[in-house]
């Protein structure tokens, strides 16, 4: 019996790489899967998926660009035409309002989106209502919506981009899971870091990982770490990520009087071995569609200091697996690295439920399987 054909579209092969590598291999097993992407000048992704799942090299833009996205948007309804997909399954906004129009216009009978974020979030004025519109216009061409928290669900309903009733969350939430196996404590690793960065081994580690942007809550960090870093000669922060918006300078600056023991290191492909060598978790954000990296963390027997904002307030569970704070509260970041830093049994004890709650809740293996089952209801009738 042929398999049938299904289709994920996304703007960047990262996206693959990150959230859906192990997702797409299972279900390669039940279906015949395509993945459309932006993966010019990158074979690793094409490498990956060369056995069992089909690529398709398209340029979409993440920037806007009208001249680029109707040419994209031409070439994914002659695509979706001539393959007769029986799903098209989009990720990240781009490619949400391109391939959910294409393949409306196309008559896939099955469109579903899923929302891992949304940027109008810290916008103003017309470019928030704009983009705020734009989801709500290409949620509507899809013909289910997936969402990858609870709270996130809830936020999208308030805000009127879906409708009540509207939007689904695999399990407890999370568009991956966590690989357990490659997230979790690592001794040697630790000790392997440490002695890279010249930090001693009763050093208090603050960690934030992933990309450098203002609202990531980065520079609020850094403002708080340099107070807190005044009275606690003992604490260190690691900043690992691509810098996208160009901060270096401003973090270093803003931690001028804790240079010694603040370091910043770009894109890694091995983040459990600077999650392995840290205390806390830090992530200070005005915008999250669910804190994947707070799981990974958390594996790594890691609590979090994390802003209380829709997507984290699913991925902590405050007082337990960490704590969280206001938005751009430096103030009371201040009081938690303090409290953090002070506490060795604090932070074992909420590191130790961190781990065990996204080993319950939130594994790969689980998210796969919730993925797969959600297919199979959705095609039953197929």
């Amino acid at each position: 019996m042929e398999k049938r054909k299904i289709c994920f579209v996304v703007t960047s092969p990262f996206t693959l790489k990150v959230f859906m590598l192990k997702h797409l291999e299972a279900l390669a097993g039940e279906y015949a899967v395509t993945v459309i992407c932006n993966a010019s000048g990158t074979t690793e992704v094409a490498l990956k998926f060369n056995q069992q799942i089909r690529l398709i090299d398209l340029r979409i833009e993440r920037k806007v660009s009208p001249w680029r996205d109707t040419l994209a948007l031409l070439a994914l309804l002659r695509i979706f035409r001539r393959e007769g997909f029986l799903v098209v399954h989009t990720i990240t906004p781009k490619a949400g309002l391109l391939a959910q129009v294409a393949a409306c216009l196309a008559g896939v009978p099955h469109r579903i989106h899923t929302f891992t974020g949304q940027v109008w979030v810290t916008q103003r004025g017309l470019a928030k209502t704009l983009l705020k519109n734009i989801d709500r216009f290409y949620a509507s061409c899809a013909t289910r919506i997936l969402v990858d928290s609870p709270s996130q669900r809830d936020f999208l309903i308030e805000q009127g981009v879906l409708p009540k009733g509207r939007g689904e969350v695999l399990g407890q939430g999370s568009i991956s899971g966590v690989d357990m196996q490659r997230f979790a404590p690592n001794r040697q690793v630790r000790q392997e870091i440490r002695t890279r960065l010249g930090m001693p081994d009763d050093a208090v580690m603050f960690l934030y990982l992933g990309r450098f942007k203002r609202d990531k809550g980065l520079l609020d960090l850094a403002r708080s770490f340099a107070t807190h870093a005044w009275n606690h000669p003992n604490s260190w922060l690691v900043v690992v990520g691509p810098d996208e918006e160009q901060l270096s300078a401003a973090l270093l600056e803003c931690c001028a009087t804790a240079s010694g023991r603040m370091f910043l290191f770009g894109y890694t492909a091995t983040p459990e071995h600077y999650m392995a060598a840290a205390d806390v978790l830090c992530l200070p954000s005005y915008r999250e569609g669910f804190g994947t990296v707070i799981l990974e963390a958390a594996a790594c027997n890691l609590p979090s200091i994390a802003s209380r904002i829709f997507g984290i307030t699913d991925a902590v569970v405050d007082g337990q697996t960490g704590c969280l704070h206001g938005v751009g509260d430096i103030e009371e970041i201040v009081r938690l690295l303090d409290r953090f830093a002070e506490s060795k049994s604090l932070r074992e004890s909420m590191g130790a439920s961190a781990r065990q709650r996204t080993l319950q809740e939130f594994s790969g293996e689980r998210l796969t399987s919730e993925l797969a089952a959600y297919y199979r209801a959705a095609l039953a009738s197929e």
